[in-house]
């Protein structure tokens, strides 16, 4: 079962969006056509199959706009669904909760997104050990909700921000003159709770690095006989990741190296938004 995400963090992105749609008088449309205290029914179906990701925030979003509203979710983050699902039932001042409608729609199309391509690569890389991760690449202000997504689908998250691990970049190794030097500046100011990952970008590099006992070594584009060749000479002794070049068309391949994680920016750079509907009752 997918842990939720608590209110308190989602709730600042909601009100957020539904300010942004909302703007200086509300929304004009429905003040002029709808009745004050008018009611209305309808839910949240999806129009493809997918994976849920994201459902709070339609729960969220129409409170806000209308806290007597009652929302019932049908689905947990996590379930997948086929085309036609119910994913929500709501019934609210009608006013109130076509407001929210937009904010809901948005957030929960692309959370599902996410999700859904997030168990495709699962799939593509099932049988093997590899898991799938992702990566800093994250809408602005999303990425708690982008993260959270990916682990519905199955994936896992990397390091959340610059803050929780020590990941050593080619532009790191650069300014300290060399994989090693970085590894063992790194390992130095490290806490005992604190992971070091570096990247490597050859296998005089990986060399280099294995010497220095990182934690964790990101092998960057590397070819499928790179990786196969990474896999022997590390024999188990660091975590290996392969970054770079992952698609839905490669990851199998790449997974079959015998590499531990892929880490894959597709799927929170380039997930499209599933395409979920509000139909009236």
């Amino acid at each position: 079962m997918i842990r939720r995400l608590p209110d308190l963090l989602i709730e600042p992105v909601v009100r957020l969006a539904l300010t942004e749609d909302l703007g200086r008088t509300g929304d004009v449309t429905a003040q002029a056509c709808i009745p004050e205290g008018a009611r209305m029914r309808a839910v949240f179906a999806a129009r493809k199959a997918g994976v849920l990701a994201g459902i709070d925030c339609v729960r969220l979003a129409v409170l806000a706009m209308d806290p007597a509203a009652k929302v019932e979710l049908k689905l947990r983050d996590g379930d997948a669904f086929e085309a036609g699902a119910v994913l929500a039932e709501v019934e609210a001042d009608a006013r109130a909760f076509l407001a929210a409608e937009r904010t809901a729609l948005n957030l929960l199309g692309r959370l599902c997104g996410i999700a859904t391509l997030t168990r495709a690569y699962v799939d593509a890389v099932a049988g093997t050990k590899a898991r799938i991760a992702d990566t800093r690449k994250t809408t602005p202000g999303l990425r708690a909700l982008e993260k959270h997504a990916v682990l519905c689908g199955g994936g896992m998250n990397h390091r959340f921000g610059l803050d929780d691990a020590i990941l050593i970049k080619d532009n790191h190794v650069a300014v300290c003159g060399g994989v090693g030097e970085a590894v063992r500046r790194a390992k130095a100011a490290a806490g005992h709770l604190m992971k070091v990952e570096v990247e490597v970008d050859g296998l005089d590099q990986l060399d280099e690095a294995l010497a220095e006992a990182p934690d964790v070594i990101m092998l960057d584009n590397f070819t499928l006989d790179m990786l196969r060749e990474a896999v022997a000479r590390t024999a188990g002794r660091v975590t290996l990741e392969a970054s770079g070049g992952v698609n839905l068309e490669t990851v199998r391949g790449i997974a079959e190296t015998g590499v531990d994680v892929i880490s894959v920016g597709a799927l929170t750079h380039s997930a499209p938004s599933l395409d979920i509907g509000l139909d009236a009752r």
